[in-house]
């Protein structure tokens, strides 16, 4: 009987990397619907009250968590091509 050839283990489909991934774009969201975290106005910065300052200041944090996530997302991709011992672009 010929034999089967062997295939590489499966990768795993979840990796720390992307849970971190994860975290960094549910963040926003997360931050956003808990609407009783920012539904006030003291305190107030430069006379602009906290409900409108806190959700400019997400404006620049989501900005940064998503381009974080795309960094570590392309980090993976290319440790997965790698692996898989193909460099496929």
């Amino acid at each position: 009987m010929s034999k089967a050839p062997e295939e590489p283990p499966a990768e795993p489909v979840v990796t720390p990397v992307r849970v971190v991934i994860a975290l960094c774009l549910s963040a926003p969201f997360v931050a956003m619907l808990w609407v009783g975290s920012y539904a006030k106005t003291d305190p107030v910065f430069i006379g602009i009250p906290f409900f409108y300052w806190y959700q400019m200041l997400w404006v620049v944090i989501s900005t940064a968590l998503t381009m974080t996530a795309y960094q570590l997302w392309k980090r993976d991709q290319r440790a997965r091509r790698a692996q898989r011992g193909g460099a496929q672009r």
